[in-house]
């Protein structure tokens, strides 16, 4: 299967994000690894910027409008959005929302753009909560929703931590270039 990340960027920051769009490539490959080690799942990985322009209120890009280039994209690749909108609606605490081969977030732009620290914190680390949605759906894992929700909540409230990466994937206690669940407590 392929998981395409697209990077969701406003016309007039095309060329000021590109060190993001290069973290975004690098993590990427991390959940390609994350994926496989975790889950037994092995997934091609693609990278895409999805330029965006200003639109009227009514307008506005929203969810609807990304299940709909997921449409036209081909449903049965797992599109994941990295905007730099917050979904409409959504149940998770992490500004993210998914559906069966689909995945967003909200993608948060630090302030240096060379802060891979901030980015793992605020954008992997949520990235990891929406694939863990639906990697456990599709391995038929009932409570796919619910547990991924009382991990996240643990790690947040500081129970338990992320699982820091460095940047050749693996495990480190360094400063970390990744975060990811801690998939341990889903038994699986």
């Amino acid at each position: 299967m392929l998981l395409h990340f697209i990077f969701v960027v406003k016309d007039k920051e095309l060329g000021s994000r590109d060190a993001e769009f290069e973290y975004v490539k690098k993590m990427a490959h991390f959940f390609k690894i994350w994926v496989k080690t975790k889950f037994s799942l092995d997934f091609d990985i693609q990278c895409d910027e999805m330029i965006t322009k200003p639109r009227i209120l009514l307008q506005r890009l929203d969810t609807h409008n990304l299940l709909k280039d997921h449409r036209e994209r081909g449903e049965d690749i797992y599109h994941f959005y990295l905007c730099h909108f917050r979904p409409l609606w959504t149940d998770c605490t992490c500004e993210g929302y998914h559906a069966e081969n689909f995945g967003m977030i909200r993608w948060e732009s630090p302030k240096n753009q060379d802060d891979t620290l901030f980015l793992a914190e605020k954008n992997c680390a949520a990235v990891s909560h929406e694939i863990a949605h639906e990697i456990l759906r599709q391995i038929g894992y009932k409570r796919y929703i619910e547990d991924v929700h009382d991990v996240w909540q643990k790690h947040l409230f500081g129970a338990i931590p992320f699982e820091q990466y460095g940047e050749d994937f693996e495990i480190t206690s360094k400063k970390p270039s990744f975060l990811a669940l801690d998939t341990t407590l889903f038994g699986l």
